[in-house]
């Protein structure tokens, strides 16, 4: 199961497209994935035959899981037990005699979705495979690679994805935890999706926190420690309607939205961006543009390249937070919200700062086209610092939106329309123009980023859209 993003830990197998027994080519889709971020088609990390099925379809596992064995020698017997059959679970046996047959086999797991990156090879090392301290590597629990059982999850019961990645600290931090009587979800950790580190625990004794805590009778939950949710008595469905589940994305985007808003001091703060400008500039170059470069020039281009360059202006919008330290990512790497049929998808523009508008509109274009095929590899929708929503293709006028993680900030682009403003004439009167208009909404962290450099960066976006040359292009 590859990692999808940052914050992710686990995923869902949503469906095979193979068999055991079919023949697979390289970089060939063989199975689909779900999570809150992507919905996507993994390829085939080498050529050979669907061997074993570890993880059936539905089944949620950790990243780095290995989900299935391909054979990569012509000939190598196939193992005929399915995970699922009978107990529920492929036999270690068989796959051990392949093994002293000298059998080469590929783990469809963590080399998924990294076609680059060489065929795990069973009973021997091979060359440019992923060493066993990296497969041992995973977020959560053991990858259980001779079983298509489920995981077991050992966890103390937690309500968010971002609780049980809290308990699923090292062995060794939970030993520490044990003998200090320390309550390891209710620290702030600065590992990935805030999983408390070694480091965390340490400093959390040495700062004398267990004395603190152990006095701290009656105080009111914190942020680091939240009170269970109050959500009152579940609603009853009445007569005549319909219930029906949530689809694992749907699941998923609600658990991480709610942890995000958990996790960051929101604030939303809007500016109106006079658009005529960047209209006029389209009006004139687009027949030329989309004849050179062969893509439609929107106006999500000039949108992404004016933030790129206020987010060099003021640093603290491209952070994340890691306990009571700031990251200040050097990369710009910009995610564009997609809207689809099943959910939402965030691709990332990597390196957003070295592009062309060509190139952005080149990246953006292809990204949103493959996102709705299912198309994007999983390293596609990661390693965002800044996420670009844009609800006025809808028709909405304005929104709030909610922070991706770890991410400390989320621009809103509203609805792009004409509307009457008062502008100021030739001879310095007031007069009523037509102006094309939208509202920028920017959301951001507060834990870190304070009103006024909110304002002042999406003010600087504001005035780069108004000002941005006829050069520009």
């Amino acid at each position: 199961m590859p990692q999808m993003g940052e914050s992710i830990a686990e995923g869902t197998l949503s469906r095979w497209l193979k068999k055991v027994g079919d023949e697979i080519k390289r970089d060939e889709p063989i199975f689909e994935i779900s999570t809150d971020k992507v919905d996507a088609e993994i390829p085939a990390p080498a050529a050979g035959v669907l061997a074993e099925v570890l993880v059936l379809e539905g089944q949620t596992v950790p990243v780095q899981t290995v989900v299935a064995r391909l054979e990569t020698e012509k000939g190598a017997a196939i193992t005929a037990t399915v995970g699922g059959e009978g107990s529920g679970a492929a036999k270690a046996e068989p796959g051990a005699a392949k093994a002293e047959l000298g059998a080469a086999k590929a783990m469809v797991g963590p080399g998924a979705g990294a076609p680059e990156q060489s065929s795990q090879v069973a009973g021997s090392a091979s060359a440019g495979g992923p060493s066993p301290t990296k497969q041992s590597n995973s977020t959560g629990s053991s990858r259980q690679q001779h079983s298509g059982a489920p995981p077991t999850d050992s966890s103390p019961a937690g309500n968010t994805l971002e609780d049980r990645l809290r308990a699923r600290s090292s062995p060794l931090v939970r030993k520490i935890a044990a003998e200090h009587g320390i309550e390891i979800a209710a620290l702030p950790g600065s590992g990935i999706a805030g999983r408390v580190t070694k480091k965390d625990i340490l400093s959390f004794i040495e700062s004398g926190g267990i004395a603190a805590a152990a006095s701290a009778v009656g105080v009111s939950p914190s942020m680091h420690a939240p009170a269970a949710l109050n959500q009152g008595p579940q609603p009853q469905p009445w007569p005549g309607d319909s219930v029906e589940p949530m689809s694992k994305m749907r699941a998923l985007i609600s658990e991480h939205m709610v942890g995000s808003r958990r996790t960051s001091a929101h604030v939303t703060s809007f500016m109106e961006i006079d658009f005529t400008r960047i209209s006029r500039i389209r009006a004139k170059n687009r027949a030329a543009f989309e004849a050179s470069s062969g893509q439609k020039l929107t106006y999500m281009p000039f949108i992404i390249k004016s933030v790129v360059d206020g987010l060099k202006q003021f640093p603290v919008m491209n952070a994340s937070v890691a306990g009571t330290n700031v990251i200040y990512r050097k990369q710009y790497n910009i995610g564009v919200a997609v809207a689809l049929d099943w959910g939402l998808i965030v691709p990332v523009i990597r390196g957003a700062d070295n592009l062309s508008l060509s190139g952005i509109t080149r990246a953006l274009n292809d990204l949103a086209a493959r996102s709705r095929a299912k198309k994007l590899d999983p390293r596609e929708v990661q390693e965002g610092t800044f996420t670009i929503t844009n609800p006025g293709v809808f028709g909405s006028l304005m929104g709030t939106p909610i922070i991706s993680q770890p991410q400390v900030a989320i621009l809103g682009v509203g609805a792009i329309e004409k509307r009457p403003k008062v502008v100021s004439g030739a001879d310095g009167e007031d007069t009523i123009a037509i102006r094309t208009c939208a509202y920028f909404s920017i959301s951001f962290d507060h834990r870190i980023i304070d009103g006024a450099v909110a304002d002042q960066f999406l003010a600087f976006v504001k005035k780069t859209i108004e000002t941005f040359p006829d050069a520009g292009l």
